[in-house]
């Protein structure tokens, strides 16, 4: 049976399966290291069961850490109108890549 999870980390909620890779704020671990997120929600994709939690399912699902690095440029600009005022920054965020082992 295909379930499908929903899972809580960095402040986001994810939806996830058994095998799937999800790109998420940084987390604390080296690659290969093995993660445990909070599953907040479990369904079958056939519709035939669902679990809520309330907040959170006593379960937990397991994810390993396939890679960490930095995303894309981001643009921050601040702008006063009629004061000549123009400020534009840039960060990268740090990201790590996790590969969904068991839900």
């Amino acid at each position: 049976m295909n379930t499908l999870s929903v899972v809580k980390t960095g402040g986001k909620q994810y939806m996830v399966k058994s095998g799937d890779i999800i790109t998420v704020d940084r987390m604390e671990g080296e690659v290969g290291s093995k993660v445990q997120l909070v599953k907040l929600a479990e369904f079958a994709l056939d519709g035939s069961t669902l679990q809520l939690g309330a907040p959170a399912l006593s379960e937990t699902v397991t994810a390993e850490v396939v890679e960490t690095g930095k995303g894309n440029k981001i643009r921050v600009a601040k702008f006063k109108a009629k004061v000549r005022f123009r400020k534009v920054m840039g960060f990268r965020p740090h990201l790590t890549k996790l590969k969904i082992v068991s839900v």
